[in-house]
């Protein structure tokens, strides 16, 4: 028994050995601590005003003040996620998190984000500079004087730190983060791993000629989850160097991303072209960091990411994992092989200084021009201003594929005349400008469908190189449906078409209706029920209708599967079986009022609400223990842009909560939801004259 006891006592203390090493390595690695007070400091000469919605309304004597001033207010609003987007992009936020952030500091590393930053940064103008450099002061002022919300290593932030995030999220928007999670899957029967569309958006512009007063409309009208990294903010923001706007920010985004100024405005829709190429490598079996290139072998670029990832209390646990890129780029080796991967956006940096280049454009010359600059690598925008122009941009950088292949599947890595250098110029960017039909449109479809057939681009003008999407959304043919068949748009129609709750049996959701329709019931009670349910709906999905709920358990397995997951959908037995059993287990009956089933639920509102994943009002809602959907994305910050025939601006908007992203007591918690499902608006208070007499809060950063 003596031998147990020894051994027990041994393995005490190895444990105790362990636990102090770990110990210690959180204290020795842990981020120096920033002078709270110098950071604090920097606000003094700031002020924030907020209107009755609690909207931020910031202006300042140059850009870099109204930026000090947009970090703080949003800073108040939601510092948990601007901190974590921080993290996240410095390849930290397993320090915080632990270990289920660990992937993502890894791929910070395999991004090659920070050498591309410290390598582009000083490239950058100096006014963007400035104003990246401002805006991380509005963060550090604000963490610093709230302490007790503060991540450990967070301060002090930097422009750098600021750039990065660009560098680092934008590829994930037309699917880079998809294909690495793909990479380490089985791949698809064609070896080309499945690619992510995200949920959807809309943008459409509608110009002088088909407005019946002869006005310029536009809807912006992004669909992002609710909270989150990639959530929207609403600000408007004002400096005495023009740079003056009203929209959607991002967490850590110091910039408009989508909205207007007072001359022009655009909205942004993800779009899905083929922007990633992946290729098989074929490995050293003498020399396994080696790859073959043209019949010879070459070494791997090689180097260690270090990962601090926080475990319990003070413990955390560092762990090192090699990094590698080829000629093509970075490389994961997986149980199915080892990969690399080319890339939109490798080694760019300059997406902040278009983002600002485009809020601070006067005309569409002037926008153009930052277009040009290509520095964004997806991405559809939807165009209109104050002298009538509208306009679609396809926007992407194309890579310059010159060698014949098959792009669209996995490539040969021992062949550099697959590694494709630099991309198409911008001009033959698929492009459509005040068309004869007078209005434009995307929602995440080909941008072959943009408008009237007429004046639609044509596929056989752009090159099968480019991988342009050809597919066409409910919500896109809803257009056609409505806008396209209107020859004399108003303001109430306008509005009555962005809040379509009907779903077009001409759509795909239409040919997965019939397909359920066509399942065998084989004598079922419950699924000839459903089956005469689903006959007479009429697509429509306000909260009153009995058949929307039914349809909409099929659907949305089905969108989520195909547009979100990128996997197969399930079957429409499957789909329709679900459904059935849902509905009876928590309803008792296959057709409760839609708005029994569809929810949105914010603090103590919980609340019914119309529109469906697929329409354009569009409501993506998780399933829940009790059968409900709560929703949790698609419409967000809407906004209505016009330009009267004068060109005098007018703009509402709504966000589906309101400004205070995370504070559950503010007022500004959820108090635009009710006007948000009651499909209404608010009014944009651009200027300061429309600002007088709205004034709820006026005070100086920190001092509040």
């Amino acid at each position: 028994m003596r031998w147990i006891v020894r051994g027990g006592i041994a393995l005490l203390a190895l444990v105790a050995i362990v636990a102090i090493a770990l110990a210690a390595y959180g204290w020795v690695s842990r981020p120096p601590t920033a002078d709270r007070a110098a950071l604090i400091a920097k606000a003094d000469a700031y002020d924030v005003r907020r209107d009755e919605w609690g909207v931020p309304h910031i202006k300042g004597a140059t850009d870099a003040d109204a930026a000090f001033g947009l970090a703080y207010a949003h800073s108040e609003d939601d510092f948990a996620t601007i901190q974590d987007v921080a993290l996240a992009t410095r390849g930290q936020l397993a320090g915080s998190n632990g270990p289920k952030a660990a992937p993502t500091d890894y791929v910070v590393s395999l991004l090659d984000v920070w050498p591309t930053v410290n390598a582009g940064y000083p490239k950058l103008p100096a006014d963007v500079r400035r104003v990246l450099e401002a805006y991380a002061d509005g963060v550090n002022a604000y963490g610093a004087a709230h302490p007790r919300a503060l991540k450990p290593g967070l301060l002090p932030l930097t422009g750098r730190d600021v750039a990065a995030g660009f560098v680092f999220k934008t590829p994930f928007f037309y699917g880079l983060d998809t294909v690495l999670r793909d990479l380490n899957a089985p791949p698809a029967k064609d070896g080309k791993p499945e690619k992510e569309p995200l949920k959807g958006s809309n943008g459409l512009a509608v110009g002088p000629s088909r407005n019946a007063d002869g006005a310029t409309r536009l809807l912006v009208n992004s669909h992002q989850p609710y909270t989150g990294p990639v959530a929207w903010y609403e600000a408007v923001v004002e400096s005495g160097e023009g740079w003056h706007v009203a929209g959607g920010f991002f967490p850590g985004a110091p910039f408009m991303l989508h909205g207007h100024n007072a001359h022009l405005g655009w909205a942004n829709t993800v779009s899905k072209p083929d922007l990633v190429d992946v290729y098989r490598l074929t490995l050293n079996p003498q020399n396994k960091n080696q790859y073959r290139l043209d019949g010879a072998w070459r070494d791997f670029e090689r180097s260690t990411a270090t990962l601090r990832i926080k475990l319990w209390g003070p413990f955390y646990l560092p762990v090192r994992k090699a990094v590698l890129r080829s000629a093509h780029g970075p490389v994961m080796v997986t149980k199915t092989g080892a990969f690399a991967l080319r890339y939109a956006g490798m080694g760019e940096y300059r997406q902040p200084e278009q983002y600002y280049r485009l809020d601070k454009a006067n005309n569409l010359a002037e926008w153009r021009a930052a277009m040009a600059l290509q520095a964004l690598p997806s991405i559809n925008y939807v165009y209109a201003d104050q002298a009538g122009n509208i306009g679609f941009v396809h926007n992407g950088q194309y890579p310059n594929r010159v060698a014949a292949a098959d792009w669209s599947k996995t490539l040969p890595g021992d062949r550099s005349d697959l590694i494709w250098k630099g991309y198409r110029p911008y001009d033959q960017t698929p492009q459509i400008w005040n068309p004869k039909s007078g209005y434009v449109f995307n929602s995440n479809n080909t941008p072959f469908q943009a408008t009237d057939p007429a004046d639609d681009l044509r596929p056989g003008d752009f090159p099968a190189s480019m991988g342009l999407q050809t597919n066409m959304t409910n919500r896109a043919v809803r257009v056609l449906e409505t806008v396209g068949r209107d020859p004399a748009i108003t303001d109430e129609s306008f509005r009555r078409y962005k809040y379509d709750l009907t779903y077009s049996m001409a759509s795909p959701v239409g040919a997965l209706m019939r397909s359920v329709l066509a399942v065998d019931a084989k004598g079922d009670a419950d699924t000839l029920r459903a089956q005469a349910i689903l006959k007479a709906w009429d697509g429509r999905n306000d909260v009153h209708d009995r058949g929307a709920a039914l349809a909409n358990l099929i659907i949305q397995p089905v969108l989520f599967a195909t547009d979100v997951e990128g996997q197969a959908p399930p079957t429409p037995a499957a789909a329709l079986a679900a459904a059935i059993k849902t509905l009876k287990t928590h309803f008792g009956r296959l057709d409760p009022e839609w708005g029994q089933v569809n929810r949105i639920r914010r603090g103590p509102l919980d609340l019914a609400i119309d529109g469906g994943s697929g329409t354009y009002r569009s409501v993506w809602g998780r399933l829940g223990t009790d059968g409900t959907l709560t929703a949790e994305g698609g419409d967000t910050l809407i906004l209505f842009v016009t330009w009267d025939k004068a060109g005098q601006l007018r703009s509402d908007s709504i966000h589906q909560f309101g400004s205070a992203t995370l504070d559950a007591g503010s007022p500004h918690y959820a108090d635009q939801t009710p006007l948000f499902v009651a499909m209404k608006t608010k009014p944009v208070l651009f200027t300061e004259d429309q600002l007088k007499g709205h004034v709820r809060e006026d005070y100086r950063p920190g001092r509040r």
